[in-house]
């Protein structure tokens, strides 16, 4: 994911999220992101992590075994968990000191699990299932569906543009009214500004599609 202003994203994130859990239930296991490896803390190790679950004193228990991405940062294991404020830091059994967390650093932590909270239960998509689609506003194609990531507020899309360049959608209804799988797109309606808080060059909007293709 590309870096954008912070308050542009977090006046997303206090939207009430009316979409999320978007994994359906299955019986096979599935892997859910739980947070993402950030900078190295100290000398010993440590980490800060950005936490992608609301329950972290669930999530981040000394023995946890993690998937990793990429593979070949992992599998890591919680050797011991505190908050800094809060900010989370995590040691790892395989990580033993500041330069090994330096080539950890920016992966992505993942469980297996076979459960989902209530609120998941219902409609919903995997992951695999909405990566791909077109991101339509209007009739014109902006991007393609690259990724979807679960956060304690709401979840949010990640949109690849045309150019390469990565765009945060927030997954909510406001923002995203449509999502066809059948015919391979999703609708957005996205505010002023969403597509060029990345952009150095914004580009002007085509077909009528509004300020914000």
């Amino acid at each position: 994911m590309v870096e954008g202003p912070d308050c542009f994203i977090h006046n997303f994130l206090s939207v009430a999220a009316t979409r999320r859990g978007h994994y359906k239930n299955s019986e096979e296991p599935m892997q859910l992101q739980v947070a993402r490896i950030g900078k190295p803390h100290g000398i010993r190790g440590e980490v800060t992590v950005q936490v992608l679950t609301d329950a972290p004193s669930e999530r981040f228990v000394a023995g946890t075994e993690f998937v990793v991405e990429p593979a070949s940062a992992g599998p890591l294991t919680i050797r011991s968990a505190r908050w800094n404020k809060d900010i989370l830091l995590l040691g790892f059994e395989e990580i033993a000191d500041r330069n090994a967390a330096e080539v950890i650093r920016g992966a992505k932590l993942f469980i297996e699990t076979e459960e989902l909270d209530d609120e998941d239960d219902g409609e919903g998509w995997y992951e695999h299932e909405l990566v791909g689609l077109e991101a339509r506003v209007g009739s014109q194609v902006v991007g393609k569906v690259a990724a979807l990531t679960t956060l304690p507020v709401q979840d949010l899309l990640t949109v690849k543009a045309p150019g390469g360049k990565e765009i945060l959608i927030p997954f909510v209804d406001e923002i995203v009214p449509e999502v066809n799988v059948e015919e391979g797109y999703i609708l957005l309606t996205p505010p002023s500004g969403l597509f060029e808080i990345n952009d150095d060059n914004p580009r002007e909007p085509k077909d009528g599609a509004g300020d914000d293709a």
